[in-house]
């Protein structure tokens, strides 16, 4: 589909069993098009995240060298990911924003001007018949993009390693509102991947929380942080527990666990001890 907003809303609507999106881009960051999408207009859960190595190139038709070229067509994303290559190895040139950069790989190579070029991975040149004028053109050599599969209604089982993404909205805009909600991680001793705050579009200052968490919905001491994180807020929007991207799970979270399962055990044998 054309548009990371078109694979969303079809996979909303039915339409497609599974969509597949970046979400955040280890040079530019989140991806605001995808989390504003998933946060405010669809009702959706994450599967899974993948993370991918992301190369870009310079492509254009053949024939067209790089000191021809004067316009340049990309993902707003992935130009912010080769901004200083672009300011350095063509000034002046136009920078156009497309809706991906397999959409700016094909319109090159459809107008085929003599004087535009696309920001795009070497696969879209195979497809469109482009040359590659430039590799590796991306400012950082990490240039890591996270990907997450959507689909409606499922939440997958717990695996070990796992990520759970949260969207928190708060009551009232106060002192110490921020604190409240991180304290009931801290004191479980459950790691926050990703804290961020997005505008709820409701007016100036109006934010939501955004947050990535070490564990699964299944898992006793995340199911009971987030009832108590729910009872401070306005609302949480949940947008799944999923498998975790990298390598196996802490041990930390893990003996976190087993210390609530032993405390939970103890006050339940003090409770056996109370008069009726």
């Amino acid at each position: 589909m054309a548009t990371i907003g078109e694979v969303l809303a079809a996979a909303d609507s039915g339409a497609i069993d599974l969509g597949f999106v970046g979400i955040e881009n280890s040079i530019e960051g989140t991806v605001n098009v995808t989390i504003d999408a998933l946060a405010f207009e669809h009702d959706l859960l994450i599967q899974r995240e993948v993370e991918l190595g992301i190369q870009l190139n310079l492509l254009a038709p053949p024939g067209v060298a790089i000191s021809d070229v004067t316009r340049v067509l990309t993902f707003p994303v992935a130009a912010g990911q080769c901004r200083t290559w672009l300011a350095t190895q063509l000034p002046g040139a136009e920078i156009v924003a497309s809706n991906s950069n397999a959409e700016a790989a094909r319109l090159v190579a459809e107008a085929s001007d003599g004087v535009s070029a696309a920001v795009a991975p070497s696969l879209a040149a195979k497809i469109y018949g482009l040359d590659v004028l430039a590799n590796d053109i991306e400012d950082h050599p990490e240039n890591t993009t996270r990907f997450v599969l959507v689909a409606r209604n499922s939440v997958p089982a717990a695996t070990g390693h796992d990520k759970t993404t949260i969207v928190v909205f708060q009551r009232t805009d106060r002192p110490g509102s921020l604190l409240a909600i991180l304290q009931e991680f801290a004191a479980r001793a459950i790691n926050l991947v990703k804290l961020e705050s997005r505008p709820t579009k409701k007016g100036l200052g109006d934010y939501c929380f955004i947050i990535d968490l070490e564990g699964h919905l299944s898992d006793e001491l995340v199911a009971d942080c987030l009832r108590d994180v729910r009872s401070k807020v306005e609302d949480i929007k949940f947008l799944g527990s999923y498998p975790a991207a990298g390598p196996h799970g802490p041990a930390v979270r893990r003996d976190a666990e087993e210390a609530w399962r032993i405390a939970d055990a103890w006050i339940t044998d003090q409770k056996a001890k109370l008069r009726s």
